[in-house]
């Protein structure tokens, strides 16, 4: 098996986990806060990821600390906002607009800085995908009465949108990082990072509250130990040998599968003004990612000679 096949296939179990995790986080945000809750699965996490990769720690530089420092970052930027939206809108809306993510990593290499070696500027086919898209998020998240005023909208889907913005930089972040560093190092450092700026922004954001029940216990197993130890030491693994865009495209899957979890799990059914937003946004991301595009290198292929080895 080609590693570029094995980073699709593996990257694409991370995606149906995160999907799957929507409604157990969902549930276990009923005896604890949100905030919490994260920098909890974010502090075990980094124990787990810690333990798995000791030997590695220990040759850590400056650069790759700057790396790790920075995907955390945007790694918490996107928790934050997600878990915190989770609590006051559905399973299925929060993943769908979690979705736009796919949509806004093309969007914003117009910017030339943020463009990983060797990614080209985006065509008219990630304009109209925006377009779409909007589309969609108005339908799913506007009240049918309540015209285009943003003070009718869900608070929850507000803050949902942030950490699309915020999971956008993490993937482009990891673009960027993951064929100078050590996959080992990226998954510890990200996610310790991630759980330093969980601390120190818990108080600031929220009165941290927890009722110790099973539910919230078994949220945290597996949120902490397959949606995150395990998935984003994945995830910087296969974006060496992946786009970005494919990376993107991938996670196009995840509100599918947050969806069929949410119906089959709570019987959530999407009613038809959200259900024609859902297939915007759905078409917006393929506008994005399916229409004929240029081939674009991975960020293996665009690694300088002499670069870590990370087979």
């Amino acid at each position: 098996m080609s590693r570029s096949l094995k980073a699709h296939l593996l990257l694409l179990a991370v995606v149906f986990v995160w999907g799957s995790t929507f409604v157990v986080v969902k549930g276990a945000l009923a005896d604890i806060s949100p905030l919490l809750f994260n920098l909890l699965r974010m502090s075990l996490a980094t124990l787990s990821l810690a333990l798995l990769y000791w030997r590695h720690i220990g040759r850590i530089d400056g650069p790759t600390l700057a790396a790790g420092a920075m995907t955390g970052f945007w790694l918490a930027t996107g928790y934050q906002f997600q878990t915190a939206g989770l609590r006051l809108t559905t399973p299925s809306k929060s993943a769908f607009i979690t979705g736009l993510t796919v949509v806004l990593v093309p969007l914003l290499l117009v910017i030339p800085r943020l463009r990983p070696a060797g990614t080209h500027a985006p065509r008219w086919n990630v304009y109209l995908g925006a377009v779409l898209a909007l589309g969609g998020i108005l339908l799913m998240t506007l009240p049918a009465r309540g015209g285009l005023s943003f003070g009718a909208v869900n608070t929850g889907d507000l803050l949902t949108l942030g950490c699309a913005v915020g999971f956008a930089f993490h993937i482009l972040a990891l673009a960027h990082f993951s064929p100078r560093v050590r996959f080992e190092q990226l998954a510890v450092l990200q996610v310790g990072f991630a759980a330093v700026f969980m601390g120190a922004s818990l108080r600031v954001f929220e009165h941290p509250l927890v009722h110790w029940t099973p539910r919230v216990v078994v949220a945290l197993l597996i949120a902490a130990l397959l949606a995150t130890a395990a998935a984003f030491t994945i995830q910087s693994w296969a974006q060496q040998f992946l786009p970005p865009t494919h990376t993107a495209l991938i996670f196009t899957l995840e509100p599918v599968f947050a969806w069929l979890t949410s119906f089959a799990v709570l019987g959530e059914r999407l009613g038809l003004r959200s259900t024609v937003g859902a297939l915007l946004i759905l078409a917006g991301i393929g506008a994005t990612e399916l229409l004929p595009e240029r081939i674009q290198p991975t960020a293996h292929e665009t690694a300088p000679l002499g670069g870590p080895a990370t087979d």
